[in-house]
């Protein structure tokens, strides 16, 4: 049986979206990851071309509230918060019986500078969310032999 996985942030249209589609693209027999928002906004277009450059399409993605997942009973085993240091206090805790896990990561929608500039700065959020997703991976799979 699958764990399932949520990952929240404050709007769900970056660093959120992009630890999901890595841990759904990465260990699809193990785990069936979700993510949300506290305030869910809009994806962000940088962000569906930095995972695309890595071959995962998250364009038809939407985003989607935490509150609405807990008010339709959803359950998870591990919730993982992906809120940098500056906005921890605003990320969303999600209640109910599941392993907690912090993971901070630097927010792109403050990245500045022109575009390109930005989507380099994503490249690098991109590369340590998934340098975190295998090394998360690895350990639950010797965690569960």
């Amino acid at each position: 049986m699958k764990s399932k996985v949520l990952f929240i942030c404050v709007h769900n249209s970056a660093r959120s979206q992009m630890a999901e589609a890595f841990l759904n693209h990465r260990c699809p027999e193990g785990f069936a990851a979700e993510s949300a928002g506290l305030e869910p906004g809009t994806l962000n277009p940088l962000v569906v071309r930095a995972m695309a450059e890595v071959g995962i399409d998250i364009s038809g993605k939407g985003t989607q509230s935490a509150f609405e997942l807990y008010k339709a009973g959803r359950l998870f085993s591990h919730v993982i918060s992906v809120c940098d240091q500056a906005s921890g206090e605003r990320c969303p805790i999600f209640p109910g019986f599941a392993r907690r896990h912090h993971w901070g990561f630097e927010d792109p929608s403050l990245l500045t500078g022109s575009e390109e500039e930005k989507l380099a700065g994503i490249r690098v959020i991109r590369d340590s969310i998934s340098a975190r997703i295998e090394e998360w991976c690895e350990a639950q799979c010797v965690a569960s032999s």
